[in-house]
């Protein structure tokens, strides 16, 4: 009979902690754990000591870890060099997955992700590879984001102060941050560039990208995020689960005859591609006629506008979906039928 191997890694910035657990039947070993460096020469200690504990790297064996954004890149790529199954769960979904739990340390952290992987085998699913070009996207997105949020406080600073202080001293510290804002707007703009040259460079994220744009009110921005966020639309299986993961489906609430609350999204979302996707809604409203008839009717009917915004965002992210998935540019059949 074949032995399985179930790997948990807690990924730091400097450290992995490797524990496994093997099993033959039902019968299944405690837990062996061992830190490394997460570095190269550390992950090849890890194969070794693995290798030492009769670990096979193959089919048998399925690596788990917590997503951890950089810190776990090099053991991604190490497991895409070796041929390693490597699932890289949600860390919410693992703790709350394992019941109360007391303490926390990165050994008995990689301990519980072994135990997960061993209780939920059947529904793990290895971590797909990214498309080409698809991580440099998210880099370039990150990094924008950045110089946003960085100019948005910049303003925010200088409207302040205008309620609070002298007009003289305002326009002084006003010059001062000009060349600041002036400086952190060109560099968007040049982050914008090269995001665009990026997926231009791609035919596949190429091609998406013009489909995304053949829908009205999804700007360019709007596009890169959905490409990158989806590695390609290659993560999710239907436009409801991409809308679940844009955090625009609402979902009832309700138990019993006691608790009957209003059908309400989740906070659980991508919270930048939400904000995006509103912002598309809003714009929407005054220049699609289509949307904006559908938005006046629901409003009418007593829909809070906030509701009704929110199913015009479902109804861009079904769209853009459709296109992708049919590889044809978005046609308002409204205004054919008229």
């Amino acid at each position: 009979m074949n032995r399985k191997f179930y790997v948990g890694i807690d990924v730091s910035k400097k450290t992995i902690d490797v524990a496994f657990i093997a099993q033959s039947g039902e019968q299944k070993t405690e837990p062996r754990w061992k830190v490394f460096d997460n570095t190269d020469p550390g992950l090849h200690q890890m194969k070794t000591w693995l290798n030492k504990e009769s670990v096979t790297l193959d089919a048998n064996t399925i690596f788990v870890i917590e997503n951890t954004g950089l810190y776990h890149r090099r053991l991604v790529s190490f497991c895409n060099k070796h041929q390693i199954q490597l699932c890289i769960e949600n860390g919410a979904q693992v703790k709350w997955s394992l019941g109360i739990a007391r303490g926390k340390s990165d050994k008995v952290d990689s301990r519980r992700l072994a135990t997960y992987a061993l209780r939920f085998a059947d529904r793990l699913k290895p971590a797909a590879a990214l498309h080409e070009g698809i991580q440099a996207v998210k880099d370039l997105i990150t990094l924008r984001n950045r110089h946003i949020t960085q100019l948005s406080a910049l303003r925010s600073n200088l409207k302040e102060l205008k309620l609070t202080t002298d007009p003289a001293a305002v326009k002084e510290l006003e010059k001062i941050h000009k060349p600041l804002i002036t400086a952190t707007k060109n560099t968007i703009l040049k982050i914008e560039a090269a995001l665009l040259k990026k997926i231009k460079s791609n035919k596949l994220t190429s091609r998406q990208y013009e489909l995304l744009l053949s829908i009205p009110c999804i700007g360019p921005v709007t596009a890169a995020y959905l490409i990158a966020c989806t590695n390609a639309f290659t993560l999710c299986e239907t436009g409801k689960q991409l809308a679940c993961y844009c955090g625009v489906v609402p979902f009832e609430y309700q138990s019993g005859i006691s608790i009957k609350g209003k059908h309400r999204v989740h906070k659980m979302a991508n919270k930048n591609l939400k904000a995006l996707l509103h912002l598309c809604a809003v714009s929407s409203l005054r220049y699609v006629k289509e949307l904006r008839a559908y938005y006046d009717r629901k409003v009418e009917e007593g829909k809070h506008k906030m509701s009704v915004i929110n199913a015009i965002r479902n109804k861009l992210v079904l769209r853009a979906f459709a296109v992708v998935k049919n590889g044809k540019p978005f046609v308002n059949n409204c205004i054919s039928a008229a």
